[in-house]
């Protein structure tokens, strides 16, 4: 089925691909149907791009809310599955949003470290991922988006978006949900999208 979602992701593929080249390594990893959480590094702004051309599925990601003040733009973000979340506030509202989107078996993008790296390297994971996905019940999907050289996405020069196998609640070893366990769920996840940078360097 035609949907705006589908027509902005094709005119997406033909433009972007000439201004930021990709290779995409694991696509066959993503489940066809069901739920899960794609779970990224975050080192530009173009990264929500780089993973809603590599999937045919549609994401629903979480977006700072500071993007959401323009109307309009704020239109076109809700179209192609984008909700705000107010960072740093425990946004309860974002959260419920979140579980809603994988309760309906639908897919949620989440950039662990919660915010952009300005030189590359990985920050520290927040908890948020692991939460939603122990509450759910839902896999993760770690994916990592690494520059071909240097540090930093540029034009012209090829990005490798790369997907590893999915994490279940099992292998995050969330028993009971303290925020121990969280912690280091998401810990374990940081270090599984870490892995695959190490596969592309």
């Amino acid at each position: 089925m035609i949907t705006f979602y589908s027509v902005i992701r094709a005119i997406g593929i033909f433009i972007f691909k000439l201004i930021y080249p990709w290779e995409i390594n694991g696509s066959d990893k993503l489940p066809g149907k069901g739920r899960y959480i794609v779970c990224s590094n975050h080192i530009s702004n173009m990264d929500p791009i780089f993973l809603i051309i590599s999937q045919r599925r549609k994401i629903y990601f979480m977006a700072k809310s500071e993007l959401f003040k323009n109307k309009i733009f704020a239109k076109f973000l809700s179209k192609m599955g984008a909700f705000p979340v107010q960072r740093k506030k425990g946004d309860t509202k974002a959260i419920n949003r979140s579980f809603e989107i994988l309760e309906s078996n639908n897919v949620l993008g989440i950039f662990i470290e919660g915010t952009r790296s300005k030189n590359g390297e990985f920050l520290r994971p927040k908890s948020g991922v692991s939460m939603i996905a122990y509450k759910t019940n839902s896999p993760v999907i770690p994916v990592c988006i690494t520059p071909k050289r240097g540090k930093s996405v540029r034009p012209f020069r090829k990005t490798i978006i790369t997907y590893g196998d999915p994490i279940s609640i099992s292998d995050l070893s969330i028993k009971e949900g303290s925020g121990l366990e969280i912690r280091n769920a998401s810990r374990f996840i940081m270090e599984k999208i870490k892995e695959l940078r190490e596969e592309n360097v």
